[in-house]
């Protein structure tokens, strides 16, 4: 007999206070230009749709999304640096856009950096198209960094 082992799969929930201090530990992981404390503090006290999700109990991504109008744009979504290349990316951004469709959001934007290549696959296969750029958007090692902007229809 051979055992078969269930691929390991979020758990999500929505976002709250608590978990602020372990986002920002989780945001300066993964990224060069972080966001602050008062950002993720900002979009709970705003009314945002923010998600946690965990493994084995374990904050290991999250998303934030703004919705208004039918229309939604992608804040931030991040898997922490441990658990990235393994398709947690993709169960992030299936939650986000279920969450959407859920809440007759028409369509979605996002801004991504071009020299995020991984990120950039992953919207392209979840069928985002590129619809414009943000000259100068993202701070950079040198300068800015501009941002490609991205839409999904639902």
């Amino acid at each position: 007999m051979s055992a078969v082992l269930k691929p390991l799969e979020f758990d999500f929930r929505p976002m709250n206070a608590a978990d602020l201090d372990e986002l920002v530990r989780l945001e300066r992981a993964a990224y060069p230009y972080p966001w602050t404390l008062g950002n993720f503090r900002d979009c709970l006290d705003a009314g945002y749709s923010c998600w946690v999700a965990q493994i084995e109990g374990r904050l290991t991504g999250y998303w934030i999304m703004m919705m208004a109008v039918g229309e939604g744009h992608i804040l931030n979504c991040c898997v922490a640096p441990a658990w990235q290349g393994r398709g947690f990316g993709r169960q992030l951004m299936e939650h986000l856009i279920d969450t959407a469709r859920a809440h007759n959001t028409g369509f979605l934007f996002l801004e991504v950096r071009p020299s995020n290549l991984p990120a950039l696959g992953l919207y392209r296969r979840l069928g985002f198209d590129e619809v414009g750029r943000r000259r100068n958007y993202y701070p950079a090692d040198q300068g800015n960094e501009d941002a490609i902007v991205m839409r999904l229809d639902l």
